[in-house]
């Protein structure tokens, strides 16, 4: 009596846990931004990081390692402006993400069309958000990585830069996956 008793917890158990892991969904995220999100490669660039080795890949391997199912998906464009994100965002953004890491850099001002900054960004938020994803704006990486960390260019990061920024973000994505 007792024996079948245990055995019945026991699958009963088995079932709850299955159906709770098969409830819950990987975290997609996508990285949406210009450089310092594709990762500037080394042979383009001394000192400089691969796509394997730029904050999205590191992100992906922290939240993993902390038992998160995440895809972190890397749509940085080097040079990308505020203007061709806005462009290429539904594109880069595929349904189903649930957060999108916004970072701009400074190609608008580079390029001498910073009075549209702001108006983009606003526009990328808001259209993300209406399509229910989270946002969480990386727009002063230096606030979030050492300037130890940074290329002698003063815009781009060595490699211990992007472990940097992910590990700054990691409790910002953790918050906004609840």
């Amino acid at each position: 009596m007792v024996r079948g008793f245990i055995v019945v917890v026991v699958l009963l158990l088995g079932f709850m846990a299955s159906a709770w892991s098969a409830g819950t969904a990987p975290l997609n995220i996508v990285a949406l931004g210009a450089s310092n999100t594709a990762g500037r490669g080394q042979g383009s660039h001394p000192g400089g990081v691969s796509r394997n080795e730029a904050y999205p890949a590191q992100l992906e391997a922290m939240l993993r390692a902390k038992g998160y199912d995440a895809h972190v998906s890397n749509a940085g464009v080097p040079g990308d402006t505020t203007a061709a994100m806005l462009h290429r965002m539904d594109a880069g953004v595929p349904s189903g993400t649930q957060i999108v890491i916004l970072q701009t850099g400074g190609n608008d001002a580079r390029r001498g069309v910073g009075g549209d900054t702001a108006a983009n960004v606003a526009r990328m938020m808001s259209e993300l958000r209406a399509r229910g994803i989270k946002v969480i704006q990386l727009d002063k990486l230096g606030a979030y990585a050492p300037d130890s960390t940074r290329d002698p260019d003063g815009e781009h990061y060595n490699k211990q830069g992007p472990a940097a920024i992910a590990a700054a973000l990691l409790p910002r994505v953790i918050a906004a996956a609840k």
